[in-house]
C-alpha cells in the first residue's frame, strides 16, 4: 500500500501540468494539490509586485487556486497552466483594489501622482524588482504588472481596469521608462564603486 501510494505521488511530481490537469478534471484532489505546489510561488509574486502585502497576496492566491480547480474545465490547454491561474489571480486583485481603491484613490491621487522618485540608490544595493516597482505611482505598478506580469494584453489590461487603452499604454511606457532609468542608474553607481575601489 505504501509502496503503491509512493508510486502515485512520484507519477505526480514528474507529470506535465497537462496531465495534472486532466487528472484534476476527473476530481483528483492530489493532481490538483501538485498544480498548487508548483505554482504558488509564481501567483503570490505576482500579485506583491502588483502591490498585495504579502498577507493579502497569500489570500488571493488561495482564492484564485479555488476559482482554478472550480473552473477546471475552463482550462483549455492553448496556454501554460501557470499563465492561467495568474490571470485568475491578477483579476482577483484587480477587483479588490477596485473596490478599496475607490474610496482613497479620489482623496490620493493627486497626491500620489505628484509624488515621483527621483532619488538613486547607493551602489551597495542591488536592483529588486519588488522594490524598483515601489518607485512607480499606483496607476503605473499596476499596469506594468498586469502586461508583463500577468501577461495581459494592453487591450485586456484596460478592460481589466476599466481605462482607455490610450492611458493603460501611457502607463506602462511611463513604468517601463522609469524602471530603465533606475537601472541604469544603479547600474552606472554601482560601476563607480567598483572603479573606485578596484
Amino acid at each position: 500500500m505504501a509502496q503503491a501510494l509512493a508510486h502515485v505521488l512520484a507519477h505526480r511530481a514528474s507529470a506535465h501540468d497537462l496531465d495534472l490537469v486532466a487528472l484534476a478534471m476527473t476530481g483528483d484532489r492530489g493532481a490538483f494539490g501538485e498544480l498548487v505546489r508548483r505554482h504558488a510561488s509564481g501567483v503570490r509574486a505576482l500579485l506583491r509586485r502588483m502591490g498585495a502585502d504579502p498577507a493579502t497576496a497569500d489570500d488571493i492566491a488561495q482564492d484564485a487556486f479555488l476559482t482554478a480547480y472550480e473552473e477546471i474545465a475552463e482550462f483549455r490547454g492553448e496556454g501554460a497552466f501557470s499563465a492561467w491561474v495568474r490571470r485568475i489571480a491578477a483579476r482577483l486583485y484587480l477587483r479588490r483594489w477596485r473596490k478599496e481603491a475607490r474610496q482613497a484613490l479620489a482623496l490620493q491621487e493627486d497626491a500620489e501622482l505628484g509624488e515621483t522618485s527621483t532619488g538613486t540608490p547607493g551602489p551597495d544595493i542591488r536592483l529588486d524588482l519588488d522594490e524598483a516597482l515601489k518607485t512607480l505611482t499606483p496607476s503605473e505598478r499596476m499596469c506594468v504588472s498586469l502586461c508583463y506580469g500577468a501577461g495581459l494584453s494592453h487591450a485586456e489590461a484596460a478592460l481589466a481596469l476599466n481605462t482607455p487603452l490610450g492611458t493603460v499604454k501611457s502607463h506602462v511606457k511611463r513604468g517601463l521608462d522609469r524602471l530603465r532609468a533606475r537601472m541604469v542608474a544603479q547600474t552606472a553607481d554601482a560601476d563607480e564603486e567598483r572603479t573606485s575601489h578596484g
